[in-house]
This record gives structure tokens, C-alpha cells and sequence, in this order.
């Protein structure tokens, strides 16, 4: 099975983004640093520009943060890349005829349901400041 790394590698961008705001930020560049093909990179800068988390212009190497870090949360980067994607799936081709296998699906349901809406309220209170933070703690060797 695999795993989306589509919201890890779009925090890396906003992240690579917001810490080199002078610099000509070419897909080459910051593919180098995610260590993924220049497409991926466009891909996710498309959809992160149509979700209103970037700004860039065609043929320039610039792209900026379209909001200021406190305002944009990870919960933004998320629907910007995955929409409206559940994080946990259900296995839909369990056996009907059997009682587990019916029932298990539709116990679950509500279960993933109430995750969805816990995972969504943090990611919505965690910003792209506070990754930003966190980055310069670790690199700094600082620790609370």
C-alpha cells in the first residue's frame, strides 16, 4: 500500500518558500530539496496556487506565500492537494455475505468519521508559523 505524501511534501514547499522569499525558486530547486521530479513539484505548487496558499507568475522563478504563515494552517495545505479526501479508508471489497464483513464497515464508518473531524480541528489550529518554529528549534538546537 501507498501512502500520500502529498501534504508533507507541500508543507516543504510553503516551508522552502517562506525561508528563501529573494531567491529564484526554480521546480528543479525545490525538487532537489523534496528529492521528487520537477513535475510532482508543479503539480503541487498548481494546486497549492489554486487553493490561494501561493502566488507565482508564470516564467519567473519566484513564487511567494500568498498569506502571511500565521494564516495559513495545515489544515489549508491539505484540502489544497488532497481536497476533500478522507485520511483513513474503509476496505470496500469485504464479503457481503458475510455478517463481519458487512458490519464492520459501517462500525467503522463513524469511528473514521469522529478521527476525520478531531484530525481536521488540529491541523486548522496548526500554521505554517508554527512549522516555521518548530524548523528553526530543531536547526538551532533549541528545546524547550
Amino acid at each position: 500500500m501507498k501512502y500520500s505524501t502529498r501534504l508533507s511534501d507541500a508543507i516543504h514547499i510553503l516551508v522552502f518558500i517562506a525561508l528563501n522569499p529573494e531567491g529564484d525558486l526554480t521546480s528543479n530547486k525545490i525538487a532537489e530539496s523534496i528529492q521528487t521530479n520537477p513535475a510532482y513539484v508543479r503539480q503541487l505548487m498548481s494546486a497549492l496556487r489554486k487553493g490561494g496558499l501561493l502566488t507565482s507568475v508564470r516564467g519567473h522563478p519566484r513564487p511567494a506565500l500568498a498569506k502571511s504563515p500565521d494564516q495559513l494552517t495545515l489544515l489549508d495545505a491539505y484540502r489544497a492537494v488532497e481536497g476533500n479526501k478522507p485520511l483513513l479508508h474503509q476496505d470496500t471489497h469485504t464479503n457481503p455475505a458475510c455478517g463481519v464483513g458487512v458490519n464492520i464497515q459501517l462500525v467503522l464508518q463513524d469511528f473514521y468519521l469522529e478521527i476525520q473531524n478531531k484530525a481536521e480541528k488540529n491541523m486548522q489550529a496548526i500554521t505554517l508559523k508554527d512549522v516555521l518554529d518548530q524548523y528553526h528549534k530543531r536547526i538551532t538546537g533549541v528545546t524547550e
